[in-house]
């Protein structure tokens, strides 16, 4: 379990230094953001059932230009964060001229403000239970933001403690593969 657990702590630091060294591989194309979404809740479907969470989807058809395995890493990442059993998550599409945001709220275990202030910053964990046992590093939040940056988009997080998390994602319906934010 150790060694499981420092691999793929040594994957994720491999993943980061990768996105920020300018040389990984960014391929952004058209694809149908909702049916990403749908598969990625499908993939993680084992997860919520045993946790008997509430899966609200509420999005219609709609397309992107980005980096498609970049941008399902981040939402793996940010689905099931800090959701406590029988919660509900509901995840949300919202185009809004020539951008998207993408909303992802629970009724979970909720974060404190500083908690809040560091929750994207590298081997920060929130949530100090997710350790060897649960498969928290620490990582996914930063690799997250350095995803998002790439697309020229933001992420943030709004949470209140013992209530609720929201991850809002806000992308630009197309994104020009000359140029990324740091």
């Amino acid at each position: 379990m150790e060694s499981n657990r420092l691999s793929k702590i040594s994957d994720n630091l491999l993943k980061l230094t990768s996105l920020e060294s300018q040389h990984h591989p960014f391929e952004p194309k058209y694809y149908r953001l909702d049916k990403q979404l749908r598969n990625v809740v499908l993939a993680l479907e084992p997860n919520w059932l045993a946790k008997n969470i509430e899966m609200d989807l509420q999005f219609e058809n709609i397309s992107i230009m980005a980096d498609e395995d970049l941008m399902n890493q981040v939402w793996m990442n940010l689905l099931f964060k800090f959701t406590q059993a029988t919660g509900t998550i509901t995840l949300s599409i919202m185009k809004q001229m020539d951008m998207i945001n993408i909303a992802i709220h629970d009724n979970g275990i909720g974060l404190t403000e500083e908690q809040q202030k560091h929750i994207f910053e590298r081997f920060y964990k929130a949530d100090q239970s997710r350790t060897a046992a649960n498969g928290g590093s620490g990582l996914g939040l930063s690799i997250v933001k350095k995803i998002i940056n790439m697309h020229n988009g933001t992420v943030t997080v709004e949470s209140k403690l013992a209530e609720y998390t929201t991850f809002l994602v806000t992308l630009p319906l197309k994104v020009d593969p000359t140029r990324t934010n740091e």
